[in-house]
Order: structure tokens, then C-alpha cells, then sequence
């Protein structure tokens, strides 16, 4: 494989698993995997919809917005000094998804993952402050940590699944550094982030 295939499938990597997918991928496997397979089809629609909106394509669109209105590229938006305004902006789609989750009475379970992506976002944002850490291992260390906090709430094995985030995690992890957007150290630090405070706050609350 050569040099322009490695770094064409290293960028299709860090778009796939961007950190924006989290609560979308969590609140699937819920719906899926756990007793909240029972709900209505239109109303697991109706809040896959709203998390959408607000952790994907709204923070989406306004970073562009901000880019585009900076004379920013994407290289540049990756650099640490200028991470901040995403952070922001993501952080406060996130608070306004959780926060009307909490006034539309949507169970705890359910919130509680909007509740681990913000969490995820104010650590790197406090830590990027200092350091540029991967939001990209963050994120995908979130869904581990879900996963073995769902496991013990719910009594299952998650060998497998954990196994195969791992997995996705080292790709998600390589690519950023061979995009040259972190380091070893970085990427490892954020997967330890997002596992952690996925773990605890799921076992917390």
C-alpha cells in the first residue's frame, strides 16, 4: 500500500469515527441491546433525531460556519490554540441536547449518555488548554467504558464487543497519527479519558 492510500485511509477513518457519532452509537447499541429494545420504533426514532441534530449536524455546521468565516482549514482547526471555539460550540449543543432531554422527561438511561459525551468534551477542552489531546480516542474510550458499565449494570459478557471497540479504537488512534494530528501519547491519553468517565458516571448514576 502506498503512501496516498495509507493517508486516504487514514482521513476515511477519522471521518467515519468522528467523536460527534458517541452519543448516536451509544443510544443505538441501548436500543438494541438492552430491555430499551421494547420501546416504539417511532419514539427510538423521534430521540435518535434530536441527538442527531444537536451532536452532529448543528455543531457540524456551525464549526464550518466558523472555519469558513476565520479563514480557517481543517489543518488549521486541529491545531491546539485554535481547538477552543469547536470545543465550545460542541460543549453547548451537547448541554442544550441533555438539557431538553431533562425538561421532555427522557429516562435517565437514556440522557445519561448525552450526560458522558459532554462530560468527555469539558475534560478535553480543560485539557487542551495545556495539551492537545485526542478527541477521537475520547470518544470511542467512552464507548468502552460504556460498554463494561453496561455490562455489570446489565449482567452480560462484553468480551466481544470490547474487543472489537479495542480494535477500533488502535485503527481510530493510528490514523490520527499518521495524519500527523497526535501522538502516541495523546491518543492514549484520550481513549484513557473517555473510558474512565464513561465507566464512572454510568456506575455513578
Amino acid at each position: 500500500m502506498n503512501e496516498k492510500k495509507i493517508i486516504l485511509a487514514a482521513r476515511t477513518m477519522s471521518i467515519v469515527f468522528t467523536p460527534f457519532y458517541l452519543p448516536i452509537v451509544g443510544l443505538t447499541a441501548l436500543f438494541i441491546f438492552s430491555y430499551l429494545s421494547i420501546m416504539p420504533l417511532s419514539y427510538k426514532l423521534k430521540l435518535l433525531l434530536l441527538v442527531y441534530l444537536f451532536t452532529i449536524l448543528i455543531p457540524t455546521v456551525l464549526i464550518r460556519i466558523y472555519r469558513i468565516y476565520q479563514g480557517r482549514t481543517r489543518l488549521d482547526i486541529g491545531q491546539k490554540e485554535q481547538r477552543m471555539v469547536p470545543y465550545l460550540i460542541s460543549i453547548l449543543c451537547y448541554f442544550a441536547c441533555y438539557y431538553l432531554m431533562e425538561l421532555l422527561h427522557i429516562p435517565h438511561i437514556i440522557s445519561i449518555i448525552l450526560l458522558i459525551a459532554l462530560f468527555i468534551q469539558i475534560l478535553c477542552a480543560i485539557i487542551n488548554v495545556w495539551w492537545k489531546i485526542s478527541t477521537h480516542t475520547a470518544a470511542i474510550g467512552g464507548v468502552a467504558g460504556a460498554i463494561v458499565a453496561f455490562s455489570l449494570i446489565f449482567a452480560f459478557n462484553p468480551v466481544w464487543w470490547f474487543s472489537l471497540v479495542i480494535i477500533l479504537a488502535g485503527m481510530v488512534g493510528t490514523s490520527r497519527i499518521i495524519l500527523r494530528q497526535h501522538t502516541l501519547s495523546q491518543v492514549v491519553a484520550g481513549f484513557c479519558v473517555g473510558l474512565l468517565c464513561a465507566f464512572f458516571i454510568i456506575i455513578r448514576f
